[in-house]
């Protein structure tokens, strides 16, 4: 290592600083699982890896003990002290730091890694494991200043107090142990698991399998139930009029009302809240008047309603029996907050040793809470003949709470199979009598292991979400697995909790591909949820109009009840920014890698984009399949990355070495879709093994247009293989590739077609120069199969753009690509210029475009027109009756509603042309020129701005 070691730039400074912060949500570059990822600068700590720094290693492991755990590279406990030791940089110590402190409150994480940033030296980019993403990022940020502690101590920062603050809050962020325990048993039974909120509202399941927690309510308990057990006096009378031993009560809103039903009921009483919880505002065993008095005002403060119930007091045991499903679960005893005298410390000190141990904590920080001493408990130490300051006997029980509950500091007692038969079967039919499908019995009696109607005793309560610490972590006893039968209530063994889902990525091709893949899923009746650059659509209904190719989306169709099948347009940006958004997906679809948005988040190389796209390859479980272009290098080479079945779709002919490699793995069993050529035309054809399956003719498919659009035929092909990965039948493949068309409302600016005034145009989304040359591909070979019957030459004409977010020789490529395949071009630029100057896009296009044409290049005329809208009207205005106009758009609904409404008035114009020869107002070839003086004025205006000079023959 010290090889390696770069050379001191200065003494040792408080310099690591934290650049960037990403959560991935799902399988990522980075690895497969949830991850945090920092980007931290270590400046001058760069040249001071930890065996440099006097001191850091050993006040580390003083704060952060549990680091001796760590095994780091080395693959035994202690490894990372060991790389410590030796010496490691500062990059790679925050991230053991962020995985300890993470442990330190409960989360069990191992994994991480430290990467260099290429070409930046100190620089690392810092990845690891969290459970709840905002613990995740506290923790990192935390990390990052308790190491620049170590190295230059900062002046106010204590660690012990961060430390506590940071437990404190991943207490307040992270599930509590209920929700925890149904969680980490759906995840052991594969069942994703998705937080809808803040709190503990969690979604289980995808789609039409969907079912809700929160806490320990579900999807199936019901409204009214929760009602009735928040009413104590309605829920006592249901008990007892069925029979259920149950203590006398009455409900009151007065203090005087109380001392009123408790000479009534007789003493002693317990007084509390009508609809409290967590033993909030209860009072127990009062024998007086006056005690009732107070404990009315104790109880109204905890009752939403102000209405307080004055009922018997039971003697006994408290025993808590949760029923699931109806059937006894759990019980545990539990034993209120209490200290136990050994002759020698105070009661104040009894608590302080008591608390000090480590399973006690903060509220539900941990499996128990700390004893608190407040006025109350103070009132009852005094009761019991003590003060906080006297020293208790030996065995002496000191009680600090009157109630049983966990978050008041009491303990429990694991009796799940110490109860008698007759008392579970009370316990069981008073959760079904209240309509719970997850209940809380309070019993109070003297032992659970005898009938209670013969020992005496009742049921004083009855919960809806009840908690379930006491019994996953009792204090004494074995802990019970209580989560099981809530998750086998939700999803019963063999019930589906996932939607298949299918990820389709590439350069180009991608959202026709999965609105093909839907449209075919749709005839199978399938409830289709797709994403995509134009939007979301839930069963054929977009619900939001905007780039949704990005995990976030992902999770939208995830949530949507109606969804049974899930496609995914996963983009470059979405996968380097979140991850994928979800687990895994049964199927992946790789169209093809070209070079689009290179330049852009690190990613410079062909090879490096593929990296990202693979992503989706490698989130295939071993059962799922991976549908990739054989005819690109790049995707081929994904086959490698692929757990589960490769599907090979390729458009090479038959004699191409392409075609051989995928003969060979037809041969070893596997799938293919592929051309067969004939003298009828080109014959798509699954295969599996050595089985040939013709499907369908190219020609007769709408999408391509007689075949001339090869890039639709490739994404027939690929959408073939995704429908075959998911068990289509091979006549309803047919049937959707047949039914499927580029029109307007099945594929929205993807190659659609509109006659207007007899001009032929194509309204299409291409944005980067592979696009635009295939798109050009499909011009010429469209045009020559018209040119053979048309009387006239037909012209092309098309309308170009570039985003500007991409390099400036992509975008010179992009005029070039065009400048080969239109007769004339029309530059416009986006909307959002992305950072450019207005004009500067344009300009670049142009630039290529004519040095495209300096080199015999088709084009003869290149106009800019910077508004979409008037390039639009300008393209028209070049076009004569027959020509074949593209138009390349950022804004697909503003441009075909522009173009039906130049449809419309040149209908309109042709009727009134009949009845009134000669009026130009309604010519259709007036409407359509009136738009050249402001395109003409606009491409004036740019060249001015941009300093190009204006040649001859341009308005």
């Amino acid at each position: 290592m010290s090889a390696d070691r770069p050379t001191p730039t200065g003494p040792p400074t408080a310099a690591l600083r934290l650049l960037e912060q990403r959560v991935y949500r799902g399988p990522n570059v980075w690895s497969y699982e949830p991850a945090v990822h920092l980007v931290v600068d270590l400046g001058v700590l760069e040249g001071y890896p930890s065996d440099t720094l006097p001191g850091f290693t050993d006040a580390l492991l003083e704060y952060l003990p549990g680091i001796h755990e760590h095994t780091c590279s080395r693959g035994h406990r202690g490894g990372f002290v060991e790389r410590l030791r030796e010496g490691t940089w500062l990059g790679h110590v925050t991230e053991h730091v962020a995985l300890q402190l993470q442990q330190e409150i409960g989360h069990d994480l191992r994994r991480g890694k430290t990467r260099m940033v290429r070409d930046r030296p100190g620089v690392y980019n810092v990845i690891y494991s969290f459970v709840d993403e905002r613990v995740g990022l506290a923790a990192g940020e935390l990390a990052v200043r308790l190491v620049n502690h170590l190295v230059e101590p900062e002046e106010g920062f204590d660690v012990t107090t961060a430390l506590e603050r940071f437990q404190l809050r991943a207490q307040r962020l992270s599930f509590g142990p209920s929700t925890a325990a149904v969680i980490e048993e759906a995840a052991s039974r594969d069942i994703p698991w998705t937080r809808l909120n803040e709190h503990s509202l969690v979604q289980l399941g995808q789609g039409v399998h969907a079912q809700r927690i929160r806490a320990t309510m579900t999807s199936r308990t019901s409204a009214l139930a929760v009602d009735i057990a928040g009413d104590k006096n309605l829920t006592g009378r249901l008990l007892g009029s069925a029979g259920l031993p149950v203590p006398r009560s009455e409900t009151v809103r007065t203090a005087e009302a109380a001392a009123s039903a408790a000479r009534r009921i007789g003493y002693p009483v317990v007084v509390k809240p009508l609809d409290g919880n967590h033993g909030r505002g209860v009072c127990l065993d009062l024998r007086e008047e006056q005690q009732v008095r107070e404990a009315f005002v104790v109880a109204e403060a905890q009752s939403k309603r102000g209405v307080v119930q004055v009922e018997t007091f039971v003697h006994g045991k408290d025993y808590r029996c949760l029923i699931i499903g109806g059937r006894m679960a759990a019980i545990a005893e539990r034993v209120p907050a209490h200290v136990v005298g050994d002759g020698e410390h105070t009661v104040l000190e009894l608590v302080d040793i008591t608390n000090s141990d480590p399973r006690r904590g903060v509220g539900h920080e941990k499996v128990l809470t700390r004893i608190t001493v407040d006025a109350a408990a103070t009132a009852l130490v005094r009761e019991q003949g003590l003060a906080l300051d006297d020293v208790p006997a030996r065995e002496q029980v000191v009680r600090l709470a009157q109630t049983g509950n966990m978050s008041t500091g009491g303990i429990s007692v694991d009796r799940t199979f110490d109860a008698h038969p007759e008392n579970v079967e009370i316990a069981e039919e008073a959760a079904r009598l209240i309509g719970l499908d997850v209940a809380g019995i309070d019993f109070i009696c003297p032992d659970i292991t005898a009938p209670v109607r013969e020992t005496g005793g009742a049921i004083c309560e009855v919960n809806a979400a009840p908690g379930f610490r006491m019994h996953t972590h009792p204090t004494v006893g074995e802990p019970q697995f209580i989560a099981k039968p809530v998750v086998d209530l939700l999803f019963p063994p063999g019930t589906p909790s996932r939607v298949p889902i299918v990820a389709v990525t590439g350069t180009n091709g991608k959202t026709t591909t999965s609105r093909m893949l839907a449209h075919i899923m749709k005839g199978l009746g399938r409830k289709v949820g797709m994403t995509s650059t134009d939007g979301i659509v839930i069963d054929e209904r977009l619900v939001i109009k905007a780039d949704a190719s990005g995990p976030r989306s992902a999770r939208m169709v995830l949530q949507n009840p109606r969804v049974d099948l899930a496609v995914m347009e996963v983009a470059r940006g979405g996968i380097l920014r979140e991850g994928l958004g979800y687990d895994r997906n049964d199927v992946a679809v790789v169209t093809n890698i070209q070079p689009d948005h290179l330049g852009m988040r690190g990613i410079n190389t062909l090879e490096q984009l593929a990296a990202v796209k693979a992503v989706v390859v490698e989130a295939v479980p071993r059962d799922g399949f991976a549908v990739l272009n054989a005819d690109d290098p790049l995707v081929r080479a994904m086959r490698r990355r692929c757990s589960g079945t490769v599907i090979w779709f390729s458009l090479e002919p038959p004699d191409s070495p392409v075609r051989q490699f995928i003969d060979e793995q037809c041969r070893r069993g596997r799938r293919a879709v592929v051309l067969e050529p004939s003298d009828r035309g080109e014959m798509i054809v699954l295969r599996q093994g050595r089985r040939s399956m013709p499907l369908a003719w190219t020609h007769l498919l709408p999408s391509t247009f007689g075949g001339a659009a090869r890039m639709n035929v490739a994404n027939a092909l690929a959408a073939t293989g995704a429908a075959f990965a998911l068990d289509a039948p091979l006549h309803d493949i047919r049937q959707g590739l047949r039914t499927f068309s580029t029109s307007y409302y099945q594929s929205p600016g993807r190659l659609n077609r509109i006659d207007v005034d007899h001009v032929e145009v194509f309204v299409d989304y291409c944005h980067n120069p592979p696009g635009m040359r295939m798109l050009g591909d499909f011009v010429e070979s469209y045009v020559t199969r018209r040119q053979g019957s048309a009387e006239h030459r037909i012209s092309r004409i098309g309308m170009i753009g570039a985003a500007g977010d991409r390099r400036d020789d992509d975008i010179r490529e992009l005029g070039a690509i065009a400048a080969e395949h239109f007769d004339a071009l029309i530059i416009r630029e986006d909307d959002n210029l992305r950072r450019r100057p207005a004009g500067e896009s344009a300009r670049l296009v142009r630039e290529g475009a004519e040095e495209a044409m300096r080199g015999g290049a088709r084009c003869r005329q290149v106009d800019t027109v910077l508004d979409e809208i008037a390039a639009v009207r300008h393209a028209l205005v070049l076009a004569n009756p027959g020509d074949v106009t593209v138009l390349c758009v950022d804004q697909h609904a503003k441009v075909l509603a522009e173009l039906e409404a130049l449809t419309h008035r040149a209908t309109a114009g042709s009727r009134t042309d009949e009845e009134q020869p000669g009026d130009p107002d309604l010519d259709a070839r007036a409407l359509r020129h009136q738009a050249t003086a402001a395109a003409s004025a606009d491409d004036t205006r740019l060249r001015a701005a941009v300093g190009s000079p204006a040649e001859p023959g341009d308005e």
